[in-house]
This record gives structure tokens, sequence and C-alpha cells, in this order.
């Protein structure tokens, strides 16, 4: 507690705070922005994964829940241990593991973890192939049964516990298949959807439908953005992942993808990627990207034919 303390007090002179747990995860108060929003890193062995606490006068709702059991039993003691309060409600963004992997942890503390009901139908196929991708590397801190959040319903709705309502957004593709956009007082939480200083996850081939859901963001007019990877920062993330989205299309459209995928284009590609954003994490996700894109614009192309 006493090291818990030393962090509010840097907090309350300097306006922000951030510390670093034995495991390599970092927690910070983004009192900057709001003092009521805090946010949780998992290490990097957990995907440098960004999960969110909003601090409300009862207690606390938390967004997404780890890649890792671990973490998300991390996760939830730092938000209450720095708080002081209680979590009652986690809300989980897409159906990707490192959004719901932890559900379970928190639903064995006392904490509703909900999600939309067109999140909640693709998870057990998303947790099946993870499984099988992630299960030996991680053992025993995997769930081997599907962590699968509660709905709260198919349409977008509000929110409510610990005296904070937050706006729970149902939005299409993107990044997966269906998504979660919460929003709360001029925040914006978009999950992997926004990365900062990291690419982004183009698994499913479907970046026509994401800059369609980027448009939906920008209408909600936020003043700050909290990605699922990445710092948090203005709404100008939104334009940076446009940005982002749009070049990868570009790059891929330049080598006039037909048919499968060849490993010299794809390279070729990546490179000119890795050239345009020097320095961004977690380049092994253009791997399978990169083919899904070229993919996507290959059908494209023989459509209109």
């Amino acid at each position: 507690m006493r090291r818990i303390a030393s962090v509010l007090l840097f907090t309350l002179m300097t306006g922000c705070a951030t510390t670093r747990s034995p495991e390599g995860a970092q927690v910070t108060l983004t009192s900057r922005a709001d003092a009521r929003v805090g946010t949780y890193v998992s290490s990097p062995w957990g995907f440098s994964t960004s999960s969110y606490w909003i601090e409300g006068p009862e207690g606390l709702i938390l967004i997404d829940t780890q890649f890792l059991p671990s973490a998300a039993e991390e996760f939830v003691n730092w938000a209450e241990q720095m708080t002081g309060k209680k979590a009652q409600l986690a809300i989980v963004l897409h159906p990707n593991p490192d959004k719901f992997n932890g559900t379970d942890v928190l639903r064995k503390r006392g904490i509703r973890v909900v999600t939309s009901e067109q999140v909640r139908a693709a998870i057990p196929h998303v947790h099946e192939i993870r499984t099988k991708a992630f299960a030996e590397r991680y053992k025993p801190d995997y769930p081997t049964e599907v962590p699968l959040p509660d709905s709260f319903g198919a349409a977008t709705t509000e929110l409510s516990a610990g005296g904070v309502t937050v706006k729970a957004h149902v939005m299409g593709a993107g990044c997966s298949e269906a998504h979660v956009v919460v929003e709360y007082e001029g925040h914006l939480f978009p999950g992997d959807m926004v990365a900062n200083n990291a690419h982004s996850w183009l698994e499913i081939g479907k970046t026509d439908e994401w800059l369609k859901r980027v448009d939906e963001m920008k209408a909600l007019k936020p003043k700050y953005v909290h990605p699922g990877r990445g710092p948090s920062g203005r709404a100008g993330l939104l334009d940076q992942e446009q940005a982002y989205l749009e070049r990868v299309i570009a790059e891929v459209a330049a080598e006039k993808p037909q048919g499968e995928p060849t490993a010299e284009g794809l390279e070729r590609i990546k490179q000119r990627i890795l050239a345009a954003y020097p320095g961004q994490g977690f380049d092994v996700f253009l791997n399978i990207g990169l083919p899904a894109e070229w993919k996507r614009q290959a059908q494209a192309a023989a459509a209109t034919k």
C-alpha cells in the first residue's frame, strides 16, 4: 500500500502517473485527460494489451478483460487498489482473446462481464482457433473453457454501474466480425480498431468495412481515444488509423493482386509499410494481415470482370 500511496501522491503533484508491475505490465492514471480514467497495459508476453477502468463515485467499470488470466487478475487488483473502489462491470469490445480471455477471472470476483449479442456469438469460434494457436505456449495461463460474457442485447444501449453510465455502441465488422465501442463523456474506447505506435490486426481482411467504422467513430466527436494497443490520445488517433488503413490498401493495390498471394509480392508490400511506419510495434501482425488484404482486393477485382 505504501507503493500505491506514493504513486497516487505523484499523480496529485504532476497530473499523471505510471508504475510498472514486477511482470512488466504498466498501470497509468491518465488524469491529464480525466482523473476518472486509468490504463493497464500488459507485458509484451501478453501483446502489450491495454485495458481501462472508469471510476465512478461508487465503483468501477472495466473496459476489456486482458489476454492472459494472470494479467486480468493483476489488472483488477491495480484498478481497485489505486482507486479504493470495487469493479462492478466489465465490457468486452470485440471477439479477440485479448478482449475476452479474462472473463471468468473477473466473473469469479463478482464482476458482471457483458458484450453485445453479435460479439458474444462470435467468441466460441474465435476461442477454438486461438486455443489451438496459443494454449500450449501459454499453459497453464490460458483459458481452456470458452470465456463467454453475458449479452446486453443486439442494439446500442446505455450501461450503468458504480455511479457511471456509458454508451455501448454496437457496430459491424472491422478488425473483428463485430464490435462494441464504448463512449463516456468525450472518451472513446474502440478496442483494436485503433492502434497507436503499433501495426493493426488485419486478419479478417475487411479494411473496407473498418474504414466505415472509423467514420462512425468520428461522427461521435470524441475528445479522447483509448486504443486497444498503444498510448491514449486525442481524436486525431482516428485520422491516424484511417491513414494507416488507406496506406495498407494502397500498397497492396500497387501489386495488382490476383489469385493467391505471392511470397515476393507480400514481402515487397511489407517492406514498404515498414519503411512508412518505422519503429511501429508488432509488425508480425502484417504476416497475417497482408495476405488477407491481398485476397480481399483480388476477389473484388475478379467480381468486376
